[in-house]
C-alpha cells in the first residue's frame, strides 16, 4: 500500500526519476542520526538539464520557478533513495538553500525559490513548511539557473 507521501505525489502527477547520481567528488546525500543533509540538485531531466540560462536575462520567472519545482523533484528523488524507497520516513523539511544563476539587476529570488517551497509543501504538507535561504550567484554548474540543497529530518527506523 502506498503511503501519504507517495499518493500526493501520484495525484500532482509527478514520477520521480532515479535519484542522480554525482557529478563530482561528493555524495548525493549524508545522513547522521535522523539529520539527512541533501547536496545541491539541479533541475536535470533524463540526464540533461532542463533549463539554461540566466534569470533576468534568458529565462522569465516562470521558468525559474519550474526549474526550481525540478530541482525539487529531484531532491525528493534522493530522500526516496536515502530513506530505502520510504517516503515515510520523512518527519520534517528543516531548510532549503536555493541558488539562483541571475544577472546583478534580478532581484525575484524568492519568487523563483516559491517554485520549489510550494513543491514541498504540496508533497508533504505541514512537515514539508521550512526555513529557507534563496541567493543570488553568477553561475550554476552545467549552465543550469537554480540549484537546490535540503536539510531533512527523518525516523531512524531502519539500520543505515
Amino acid at each position: 500500500m502506498a503511503g501519504q507521501i507517495e499518493a500526493r505525489l501520484t495525484a500532482l502527477g509527478i514520477m520521480l526519476p532515479e535519484a542522480v547520481a554525482p557529478v563530482a567528488n561528493y555524495v548525493p546525500a549524508v545522513r547522521t542520526g535522523s539529520l539527512v543533509v541533501v547536496s545541491g540538485q539541479i533541475p536535470l531531466s533524463g540526464g540533461k538539464p532542463a533549463f539554461t540560462g540566466l534569470m533576468g536575462r534568458d529565462l522569465s520567472l516562470e521558468d525559474g520557478q519550474a526549474a526550481a519545482r525540478l530541482c525539487g523533484i529531484n531532491l525528493i528523488a534522493q530522500l526516496k533513495a536515502v530513506c530505502d524507497g520510504d517516503l515515510e520516513r520523512v518527519t520534517r523539511i528543516l531548510r532549503l538553500g536555493v541558488f539562483v544563476a541571475a544577472t546583478p539587476e534580478f532581484t525575484d529570488h524568492p519568487k523563483v525559490a516559491n517554485g520549489v517551497s510550494d513543491l514541498i509543501g504540496e508533497v508533504f504538507g505541514e512537515a514539508g513548511r521550512h526555513a529557507r535561504a534563496a541567493v543570488g550567484c553568477a553561475s550554476l554548474p552545467l549552465g543550469v539557473p537554480v540549484e537546490v540543497d535540503a536539510m531533512v529530518e527523518v525516523t531512524q527506523q531502519y539500520d543505515w
